[in-house]
């Protein structure tokens, strides 16, 4: 459903293709084009504004979406940019950074669940750069042929060793210089530690695999015991 009285305007970001919105409640929202006008993902609000359909993101849904709100320096997302998406799950940021890749760019999404899957194919029907996998993001020589080298990698996959796995997925895929956003959940790696303790440990694992480590964001309110670290990978 598209709904225009509530909106007051939409001005950019300093992100390409990310826009924020403001509402006559004065409230504001970030939000993205959408690429697949008339088709909501998980019930955000759709807005039409001098014919362009925008979608509202919402943050406490996605974690890039909190990292940006949360003071995230850089996004290495932009049009045009190939991205790997570990973690998939149904599709919600997928879709956005669908929105913000447009038809140049490309996204594969990796999903171990089946049943998750199913969702997240529903979404890519309408999104032709969007590539649903079902697989294990342990195993990326299993989805070695499907996706080509990537400018990004994204990572948010709830297992203690997620950055093991991703310095993994790095070496098959990632290009020399390329960007990684790895979101940790640190109760899912040690509820024994504090979690700006377990930042710096995953943080450490990272440089001690060639990625120079450029910024990381806490995600309180959006996201409990969670950061995104960004970081750029200097090649094997």
């Amino acid at each position: 459903m598209t709904i225009m009285s509530e909106l007051v305007k939409i001005s950019k970001t300093q992100f390409e293709n990310v826009y924020q919105c403001e509402f006559n409640d004065g409230t504001t929202r970030l939000c993205t084009k959408n690429l697949a006008p008339g088709f909501s993902v998980y019930g955000e609000r759709l807005f039409k504004v001098e014919g362009i359909e925008y979608r509202e993101w919402n943050a406490f849904r996605s974690k890039l979406g909190g990292a940006i709100l949360k003071g995230l320096k850089q996004n290495p997302i932009v049009k045009g940019t190939k991205v790997l998406y570990l973690g998939a799950a149904s599709g919600t940021t997928p879709s956005h950074i669908s929105d913000i890749v447009e038809l140049e760019g490309k996204v594969y999404g990796v999903e171990f669940s089946p049943r998750v899957v199913r969702e997240f194919l529903l979404v890519a029907q309408h999104r032709p750069n969007l590539f649903p996998i079902l697989a294990d993001a342990r195993f990326p020589q299993y989805y070695r042929t499907l996706v080509e080298d990537v400018d990004v990698l994204y990572v948010d996959i709830a297992q203690p060793d997620e950055t093991d796995i991703a310095i993994y997925n790095a070496r098959f895929f990632l290009k020399e210089n390329g960007y990684m956003l790895l979101a940790i959940k640190a109760r899912s790696i040690d509820v024994t530690k504090e979690p700006t303790e377990i930042y710096e440990m995953e943080v450490n694992k990272l440089k001690e695999a060639n990625f120079d480590v450029l910024q990381v964001v806490q995600l309180d309110p959006y996201d409990k015991d969670h950061a995104m670290v960004l970081s750029k990978y200097k090649g094997k």
